[in-house]
């Protein structure tokens, strides 16, 4: 059963400037190798920024699209992250799993930070994704999402297996909240069986809010697996391994009853 080795890249973004946030991946990433996921920051190549009007791009013409396939296809390695898209007249924070040959599945944030004013100018997604990839079913998740345990629920499902055994949240998560952050990560792990993996940023974005990014990865069980160090840019491995997680599974079958 083949672990799923995992990348984080905890960086400082640039408000706005997609060809300066490009490079500074560019840089980032030239040390990575030999890794089967990536994960980015939200809205990687412009920040969390309410300014979807210039910045919003087509699926059709895309420069986070062409960037994420030629690096993914370049690192042998998928990447999730989330970036601003337009279709349909509408505007949305988008979520784009990047799979290795280029293909990809995408996932709409169905919780809008209103406190920023995220759904005046964006329009909410209505489903989950769960992606399959090397064995693993990996649901997606983007930063405000984490709040709200009903939309990430794991259950039983027809072929007696979890319907998922991975939930990864990128983020803009201000320093203020980081303790909810390390908290709320920590519960959704606990309460549904599985690996978080929680990606954010650090910096100051263009609102002077300041990131520190706490990103981390939890067990099935609770357990911090990877510290990564506060404010400062780290590029962190870590693999996660099945064998370990059907074994918590199989001795504390809660999800079982999730639907008794």
């Amino acid at each position: 059963m083949q672990d799923l080795k995992v990348t984080l890249i905890q960086c400082k973004q640039f408000w706005e400037d997609k060809t300066a946030n490009l490079a500074h991946f560019d840089s980032l990433l030239e040390s990575v190798s030999n890794t089967d996921l990536i994960l980015l920051p939200e809205m990687f190549h412009t920040g969390f920024s309410m300014n979807p009007y210039s910045l919003a791009e087509s699926m059709d013409n895309s420069m986070a699209i062409n960037w994420l396939v030629k690096t993914a296809k370049e690192k042998n390695s998928a990447i999730y992250t989330s970036f601003i898209a337009k279709e349909n007249d509408c505007f949305y924070n988008r979520g784009i799993f990047i799979f290795p040959d280029g293909n990809f599945e995408i996932y709409d944030k169905r919780k809008l930070f209103s406190l920023a004013g995220e759904h005046e100018v964006f329009t909410a997604g209505t489903k989950e994704t769960i992606v399959e990839y090397l064995g693993w079913k990996i649901q997606l998740q983007i930063c405000y999402d984490l709040r709200f345990p009903e939309i990430a629920r794991n259950r039983w499902v027809s072929n007696e297996n979890p319907a998922y055994d991975v939930l990864l949240y990128v983020a803009n998560w201000p320093e203020k909240r980081a303790l909810h952050w390390k908290t709320l990560l920590a519960a959704r792990a606990i309460e549904n069986q599985c690996f978080v993996v929680g990606l954010n940023r650090i910096g100051q974005d263009g609102k002077a809010l300041n990131y520190i990014g706490n990103s981390t990865v939890i067990d099935a069980l609770g357990n911090q697996l990877v510290t990564i160090q506060d404010a400062q840019e780290s590029i962190e491995n870590i693999e996660l391994n099945k064998e370990k997680l059907n074994e918590v599974r199989n001795q504390l079958s809660f999800i079982k009853d999730v639907s008794c």
